[in-house]
């Protein structure tokens, strides 16, 4: 069962832990970040002095309690903002102490390394003492000291600290597999395990680091919202200065409470002081997906994907394709074709070489070779086979498998090109089987459809994201899948280096490029894309190239995480939005109340009907206060997505969150306003 990701966002210790922080954030190096919020607390040292000024005799600044009020509502316009910010890093780390509390110092069942042989010698030592490169084993009930690659043996872990999943899952030596992550329990089995981080350094070291917002930097979008504010900020600034010119023309004298009221309330105080929190929340969100961000930017990039590169097997396919049927050539014994398949697959531990053998239904143990020389499979002979004596068995893709027929000038046979369309045509993968470079027939390997795929490929459209399907199958085969998938385009008989030169590629046209992958061959293609996604599962290379993880191991979870980074950009504009939309409602309530004793002519844009001066400039700044706790939950939990087109985002959002942005401080000072006016 997942971990919970519906967690009420103010739950009593995040909440105190919160306003405790929001009193140390106080502190102008902390403001700095923030112009707006930093010049907001200039505005309310300016107040401390105008008080302290008034109670030393000073009667042109009016009365001690107004301006004391003003004081206090400035503090906790400052504080409202350093809460939403502290709640959100609050919420991350009680995240990175459950976390932490996986992370404990475990004995470690070290191997002990002479020269380049391990010993059968087995030390216990501590996990911390642990180093890159040593070797450890885990049997039944061991927790898994620290991360590593399965060099020898199988093993059922439980991951449900990590990943929140209750399920067990299996890791072997070999493939895509091999991963363990320290924390993690082995249930069942024993495997030998290399250690492939330093201490410190490992997958939840970084992941404590990551959650707690230690090395979360702000991404370029919110790097360019804070200039903007910052130009907001000055422009206002200059606005409120040549104000007091036209105060002397209009022998009007302005208090400087009224000055700072007016200018805090014009700045964009609101995405001002939640701009922080949005960032870590989205973050957060990820991690609720079950995913870890290396960084803020990586989610916000997903936000504008133009294209994912998807893996055919175990993504949009179930993967683990099995063994159906063999086709032998014309003149050739079946028998003989099932024999060389079930030699050639021997030392294949994949599913699929499993399951030839399964289907084969020899124990390979019976077939008695000599000398046997094992010949794995790699990406780019896309073979593998056995050697033995004279004779050489390969297995493999048709067109690898037809180059070294006609290397060795021996002929293909048509009969076999012909089962190879027709398993190709009915989305199946053909396995040419050769015996000393000739043709003995082809194994047929199935896989099935993931439920649902289509479905959420459309969804992807409709953000805009073109999905790409690579595969190192034939494009028969490739086209086949793509079509009842539902993908876009794809790549057959990709190679690591044809998702390389495919991401480059749609770089270069401007387009931002996400992949996913969990293979060492894939380590490349994710350090290249703007978002890698990496599965827990999969090996350290990987992980360590890509800037997101996914703990669930869901090949489709990139479809969740474009939406969270939508989200994001979504919230933040429109946040952005309604704040400076609240601006036109606080000039009708300020301006006025300034000169309205001196130009009784601008009683007429007082459309509020604000009780007096005094009321309308504390309405204001109240107002411009209480919204900002309001909209902490929206700015945390993020504005609700649907996946309704770019034009018809901005329309309903500017319906909403501009029109709203107008409309609502008018309802909202003129209540307040009210209630103000019982006081006064």
């Amino acid at each position: 069962m997942k971990r919970n990701r519906k967690e009420g966002l103010f739950k009593g210790e995040l909440v105190a832990d919160a306003i405790k922080q929001s009193f140390v954030k106080l502190n102008p190096k902390y403001q700095f970040r923030s112009p707006v919020m930093f010049t907001v607390e200039i505005g309310t040292f300016v107040m401390m002095f105008v008080c302290a000024w008034i109670l030393a005799g000073e009667k042109s600044q009016g009365s001690f309690t107004y301006n004391f009020l003003i004081f206090l509502i400035l503090l906790a316009t400052l504080l409202f903002a350093n809460f939403a910010e502290a709640l959100a890093e609050a919420r991350g780390k009680a995240q990175a102490a459950s976390l932490r509390k996986t992370r404990e110092d475990t004995p470690a069942k070290k191997v002990e390394l002479v020269g380049n042989m391990y010993l059968n010698e087995v030390h216990v030592v501590s996990s911390s003492e642990l180093v890159k490169g040593d070797v450890f084993i885990c049997e039944t009930g061991d927790i898994v000291p620290t991360d590593g690659e399965i060099i020898e043996g199988i093993a059922t872990i439980d991951e449900s600290a990590i990943t929140g999943e209750s399920a067990p899952v299996v890791r072997e030596s070999g493939g895509d597999k091999s991963s363990v992550t320290g924390g993690t329990k082995v249930l069942s089995d024993k495997i030998k395990v290399k250690v492939t981080t330093s201490p410190g350094e490992s997958f939840l070291d970084k992941m404590i680091a990551l959650v707690e917002g230690a090395s979360r930097q702000k991404t370029p979008n919110e790097i360019a919202l804070t200039i903007l504010l910052a130009g907001f900020t000055l422009v206002f600034i200059i606005v409120c200065i040549t104000l007091q010119p036209f105060a002397s023309y209009a022998k009007t004298p302005i208090p400087i409470s009224a000055y700072i009221s007016l200018f805090v309330c014009l700045i964009p105080t609101t995405i001002g002081g939640l701009l922080s929190a949005i960032g870590i929340s989205g973050m957060d969100r990820a991690l609720r997906a079950n995913v870890i961000a290396k960084s803020g930017k990586a989610v916000e990039t997903a936000g504008d994907l133009d294209v994912l590169l998807l893996d055919k097997t175990g993504t949009i396919t179930i993967g683990n394709r099995k063994a159906t049927n063999f086709y032998p050539a014309k003149g050739v014994d079946k028998d003989r074709l099932i024999k060389c398949a079930v030699l050639s697959s021997m030392a294949d531990e994949t599913p699929e070489g499993k399951s030839i053998i399964e289907l084969g239904g020899i124990n390979p143990q019976s077939l008695q070779v000599d000398n046997p020389t094992f010949i794995k499979f790699t990406a780019e002979t896309r073979s593998s086979g056995i050697d033995f004596g004279n004779t050489q068995i390969r297995k493999g893709a048709f067109d690898a498998m037809k180059n070294k027929v006609e290397k060795a000038d021996n002929l293909f046979p048509a009969g076999t090109i012909e089962d190879v369309k027709k398993i190709s045509s009915n989305g199946g993968t053909p396995l040419v089987v050769l015996e000393n470079n000739v043709v003995l027939g082809v194994i047929e390997l199935q896989d099935i459809i993931k439920t649902g795929i289509f479905e959420r490929f459309e969804r992807l459209r409709k953000m805009g994201v073109k999905t790409v399907m690579v595969t190192g199958d034939n494009p028969l085969t490739a086209k086949y899948i793509a079509e009842k998938a539902g993908v876009d385009d794809y790549i057959a008989e990709a190679k690591p280096e044809d998702k390389m030169a495919y991401i480059r590629k749609e770089q270069a046209t401007g387009k931002l490029v996400a992949m996913m992958g969990d293979g060492t061959n894939d380590a490349p293609a994710l350090a290249q894309a703007d978002v890698g996604v990496a599965m827990n599962s999969g090996t350290a290379a990987a992980k360590e190239a890509g800037n997101m993880v996914d703990l669930d191991n869901d090949p489709t979870k990139l479809i969740e995480i474009v939406e969270i980074g939508k989200q994001l950009l979504m919230t933040r504009g429109t946040l952005t939005t309604f704040s400076i939309a609240n601006d036109v409602a606080k000039y009708f309530a300020i301006v006025p109340a300034l000169f309205i004793t001196s130009i009784p002519v601008l009683q007429k844009i007082n459309i509020m009907n604000l009780h007096s001066p005094s009321s309308a400039i504390l309405s204001a700044i109240i107002f411009n206060a209480i919204i900002i706790p309001m909209l902490i939950p929206l700015a945390l939990k993020g504005v609700a997505y649907k996946p309704i087109g770019a034009s018809a985002l901005l329309r309903r959002n500017l319906l909403v969150y501009g029109l709203g942005g107008i409309l609502v401080p008018f309802i909202g000072i003129k209540l307040i306003d009210m209630v103000v006016a019982i006081w006064m």
